[in-house]
C-alpha cells in the first residue's frame, strides 16, 4: 500500500490532485492511503513552498500547480 499526502489549504487544485491520484491508483490497481494535509505548519515542514504539494511514501514528488497524469502514474508505480 502506498501512503499519499496532498498538501494544501483545500482549494480546487488540491481537490483535483487528490482526484487525479485516486483515479491513477484505481487505473493501475494500486492500493493507496490518501491523506489531505491543510495545516500551514505541516505544509511548511514538508518543504512545500507552493501548493498543492504531493508526497508518496514520504517523498515530496510535486509542488505547485497540477501535475501531469502520466507523472502521477509513474510516481505511484515507483
Amino acid at each position: 500500500m502506498k501512503t499519499v499526502k496532498v498538501y494544501g489549504p483545500g482549494c480546487k487544485r488540491c481537490e483535483t490532485v487528490a482526484t487525479m491520484v485516486r483515479d491513477a491508483a484505481a487505473k493501475l490497481d494500486i492500493e493507496i492511503e490518501l491523506e489531505k494535509v491543510s495545516d500551514a505548519k505541516s505544509i511548511a515542514m514538508a518543504g512545500v513552498m507552493s501548493t498543492p504539494g504531493l508526497a508518496i511514501d514520504g517523498k515530496l514528488v510535486h509542488a505547485g500547480g497540477l501535475p501531469r497524469e502520466d507523472a502521477v502514474e509513474l510516481w505511484l508505480k515507483g
